[in-house]
């Protein structure tokens, strides 16, 4: 008998991707958030980013 399908596989990859664009956001936010402020200001971080995000 076949436990596992291809839907449980296909589950787990959908997961493990959620996981993955979770840990890139954080860390990109992180790095963005190291920057110096008037590097930040230039590039139109946070304000940008929370416009992006509050539209989703």
């Amino acid at each position: 008998m076949n436990t596992f399908s291809p839907d449980i596989f296909r589950a787990v990859r959908h997961y493990a991707g959620k996981i993955r664009t979770i840990h890139n956001e954080i860390r990109t936010e992180r790095f963005m958030n190291s920057l110096p402020d008037d590097i930040r200001k230039d590039i139109g971080w946070p304000d940008r980013f929370a416009r992006r995000t509050d539209s989703n």
